[in-house]
């Protein structure tokens, strides 16, 4: 019973929950931007929303550069906290600018999210990462070993 109450963690528990968190969210987001990589490439019209402004090719190239390119990274868990702020954004312009005036249903996914690459921004990656091998290192030759 006590344990249910505790508010004290374990690295270890918490480490694994930000993997299980980061692979998750990569793998579900990839699903979303393979299908827009595979309309870039195709070679056609592209018909695609221009929330900003910029042109339908170039708001398609910057969403499959987030959902797909910086998804991966996001799996691997390198640079998970740059990585996660073009995700962010993309995610913002859908839920508050493509379905601004919908219902909270349309929005609901994008919100999701958002919330998951927070938690990712302010967590990092965790240990089962690229970035914990790279700070390792990094921290063992400023000791000199």
């Amino acid at each position: 019973m006590y344990r249910l109450f505790n508010t004290n963690y374990n690295h270890n528990s918490l480490d694994f929950v930000v993997f299980i968190l980061r692979v998750a969210i990569a793998l579900l987001m990839l699903s979303h931007g393979m299908s827009k990589l595979d309309t870039l490439l195709a070679g056609g019209e592209i018909k695609f929303p221009d929330p900003v402004g910029v042109g339908s090719v170039l708001s398609l190239v910057f969403t499959v550069f987030a959902e797909v390119f910086c998804s991966a990274l996001i799996l691997i868990g390198l640079a998970t906290r740059l990585a996660v702020l073009p995700l962010i954004v993309t995610m913002v312009v859908a839920v508050f600018v493509i379905h601004g005036a919908d219902g909270m249903k349309e929005k609901e996914l994008g919100l999701h999210y958002i919330l998951a690459y927070v938690v990712l921004l302010f967590s990092g990656s965790g240990r089962f990462s690229i970035d914990s091998l790279i700070s390792r290192k990094a921290t063992r030759s400023k000791r000199g070993y």
